[in-house]
């Protein structure tokens, strides 16, 4: 499978913007790519005091009727993150459009900064979905620097997590160290895209990359806007779950309950 990381500096606010960069990635992408990851907040840009529900986007406003419709065009993927709205609550949260299903999975960001804590409520699951073969997994930015719903998603079967992140300096190096220490505890491969520039009175870190499920980067980007396509070698699953498994062998139980529907695997918290 070949997937491409958009590393992208978005606008705060500014959607229509935003949207035209998405569907400009979109149509640009090679003709084998299976799926574009973007940054967290790509939509919307992020939450800021006094600039809530003018950002806020709904799962069936127009704006993601177009990419449902573009994802089909192409039949290309994607995973994005915007500020949704739904009733008197406003999440962090990204969802993963697929040709197939439209959106085929959407996650609302359950480890909150601290800086947008009084501004979008906490999430309170993580699921997966199955797409072309392999199941698939969200988390976003701050989610990916504790285990335990990287593990949910393990326990959920996931391989391949998708991390829309919005990491800014000097924390670059956390979570490239996070990336590495997921994708080896969980055994599954980790696809980050990170923000590049500056927004919201930050400067975002860049350094987008994919780890393998053994732990290995396999590739990181500088701090630059960069749109990379690489490939997806799924025979790195099974070895790496070779000679060992520590999804099995761990004894320790995850609190929360697992939840199997039609359409995916969900742990809630």
């Amino acid at each position: 499978m070949q997937i491409a990381l958009a590393q992208l500096a978005g606008r705060e606010g500014d959607i229509a913007y935003n949207l035209s960069r998405t569907l400009a990635c979109l149509r640009d992408a090679a003709p084998e790519t299976s799926l574009i990851v973007f940054p967290e907040t790509h939509l919307t840009g992020f939450a800021e005091p006094g600039h809530v529900d003018d950002r806020t986007l709904t799962l069936d406003g127009n704006e993601l009727a177009t990419l449902i419709t573009a994802s089909r065009e192409h039949d290309t993927a994607l995973a994005l993150g915007f500020l949704e709205r739904d009733g008197e609550q406003v999440f962090n949260t990204t969802v993963l459009i697929t040709p197939e299903d439209g959106i085929a999975l959407r996650y609302r960001k359950a480890h909150l900064w601290p800086d947008e804590r009084d501004l979008v409520a906490p999430g309170d699951r993580v699921g997966c979905v199955e797409w072309r073969g392999l199941q698939v997994g969200l988390l976003i930015c701050y989610d990916l620097e504790f285990p335990e719903p990287a593990r949910a998603l393990g326990q959920l079967g996931c391989d391949l997590l998708l991390v829309t992140n919005g990491n800014m300096d000097p924390y670059g190096p956390m979570h490239a160290r996070a990336a590495q220490a997921r994708a080896q505890d969980n055994h599954y491969f980790v696809a980050m895209t990170n923000r590049a520039g500056e927004g919201a009175g930050l400067t975002f870190a860049g350094e987008s990359s994919l780890v393998a499920p053994d732990g290995e980067t396999l590739f990181r980007a500088g701090r630059e806007e960069s749109v990379t396509t690489l490939q997806l070698d799924p025979q790195r699953l099974p070895d790496a779950r070779r000679d060992y498994d520590y999804l099995k062998d761990c004894r320790i139980g995850l609190q929360g309950r697992r939840e199997d529907t039609e359409r995916g695997r969900y742990w809630h918290f």
